[in-house]
């Protein structure tokens, strides 16, 4: 075979390849987004409400176009159930983060989660842990962007600490992590009362609150 075959051979190869990689991106894409819709479509009123807790970061809430995106995301995906904005003290975010301690990323963690306010948010949702988490798309900006071009990591992310949002990743750890930042929040009452009121409503959006209320 010929230099020259052998070149044109190998071009092939390489393009067959490119193109195989771009059908799979684009098919996983497909079916994430198909995946995406089955978990945020319109509740039955039998399916009960799981509760996630987000954090926006400091970078995002000091960006109001990235912070409008991402509420607007928030308010038309999920059910908001409690939120507010709080200025984190390095032992409140060290404590908050104290899986993480000893690990190369958590002092540079803690410095940013307080340089700036934070937006708190109690979520709920059929399957909300996940939701949320599949609107954030995967930890780190730069893999988010090219697996997930349109999640809110892609978007608005700039790094692995600075990724626009925290996820919990459990419904455990989202119970944990709500009476966190939430003590007064009662998961008995949530439990026996304010779960069916969310979930059969009639609730409106009070946008002052930023949060969903019982419609009078």
């Amino acid at each position: 075979m010929s230099k020259s075959a052998v070149m044109k051979y190998s071009k092939r190869n390489v393009y067959d390849f490119n193109l195989i990689a771009i059908s799979l991106r684009v098919f996983e894409y497909i079916v994430n987004e198909i995946t995406w819709k089955l978990i945020t479509k319109p509740l039955p009123t039998m399916v009960r409400l799981e509760l996630t807790l987000a954090i926006i970061k400091p970078h995002a809430v000091k960006n109001p176009v990235a912070l409008s995106y991402i509420r607007n995301e928030i308010k038309n995906k999920f059910i908001v159930v409690k939120t507010k904005r709080v200025s984190l003290d390095k032992e409140t975010a060290s404590n908050f983060y104290k899986e993480h301690m000893g690990k190369f990323f958590y002092n540079r963690l803690v410095t940013f989660m307080c340089s700036g306010s934070v937006d708190v948010h109690v979520l709920g949702g059929g399957g909300a842990v996940a939701g949320w988490r599949r609107a954030l798309g995967p930890t780190a900006a730069l893999r988010a962007q090219f697996l997930q071009p349109a999640c809110l990591r892609a978007l608005f992310g700039i790094s692995d600490t600075r990724n626009v949002a925290h996820g919990s990743d459990s419904p455990a750890s989202a119970e944990r992590e709500i009476k966190f930042f939430f003590p007064e929040f009662s998961f008995y009452d949530w439990h026996h009362t304010d779960e069916v009121m969310f979930r059969k409503g009639p609730i409106i959006f009070n946008d002052y609150l930023f949060q969903h209320v019982r419609k009078l």
